[in-house]
């Protein structure tokens, strides 16, 4: 019953998680920027956004983007970034989907534990490896983007990576390490007897 509480735990920290990578590759808060000294930048209250996708300028009733379409003038580091986070958020659609699966109220037949148990490995292994991606991302972009201008401040999409990337690391760990053997994922816990209506609690038997 531990085991899948935690794996349960796992799977709802990951998917919050997921969904966060998603949020922070597709907007461009990610840094707060300024193209003069900050002194100046307060008093004239304009500001700038970058992000992965486009460049913006924040002033009083004004924000303007400029979409970053040329690939070929792009910085290094902002397509690598771009990529990481992509890959990020693909790698999480097979990630969720093998752990639906291998979820107790999930049933495939008469399948064997040690199945289940290999999806939910390989589930966390995926969310560990996109967790990764993001950190790695939402670390180079900031570092990179402060060598050619004044950054005033990270922005939201920047934040919500950091913590999309921590829950994923955070919920494939606990897939990987806690939520059982390829025994406990072969166990039935619970059950409906016949002609009772209510839950039935019984001993485990293997599938």
């Amino acid at each position: 019953m531990v085991a899948t509480c935690l794996h349960l735990t796992g799977f709802v920290a990951s998917f919050v998680g997921w969904i966060g990578l998603i949020v922070a590759t597709s907007t461009n808060d990610w840094v707060v920027t300024c193209g003069y000294t900050i002194t100046t930048c307060r008093k004239m209250d304009e500001l700038g956004s970058k992000g992965l996708w486009a460049d913006c300028v924040m002033a009083t009733g004004l924000y303007h983007c400029k979409p970053l379409v040329d690939i070929l003038i792009l910085p290094g580091y902002v397509q690598a970034c771009r990529a990481l986070m992509i890959a990020a958020s693909v790698l999480g659609l097979p990630a969720v989907f093998l752990l639906v699966t291998v979820l107790p109220c999930i049933r495939m037949g008469h399948e064997p534990g040690v199945a289940k148990y290999r999806r939910s490995q390989l589930g966390g292994i995926l969310l560990i490896l996109l967790a990764l991606c993001g950190i790695v991302a939402t670390i180079w972009f900031p570092v990179s983007a402060h060598r050619e201008t004044m950054i005033m401040s990270f922005g939201y999409s920047l934040y919500t990576g950091w913590i999309g990337s921590a829950l994923c690391l955070f919920g494939g760990c606990i897939i990987v390490c806690c939520s059982g053997d390829a025994q406990s994922f072969g166990e039935n816990r619970f059950y409906y007897a016949s002609g009772s209506s209510s839950p039935t609690h019984a001993k485990s038997a293997h599938v």
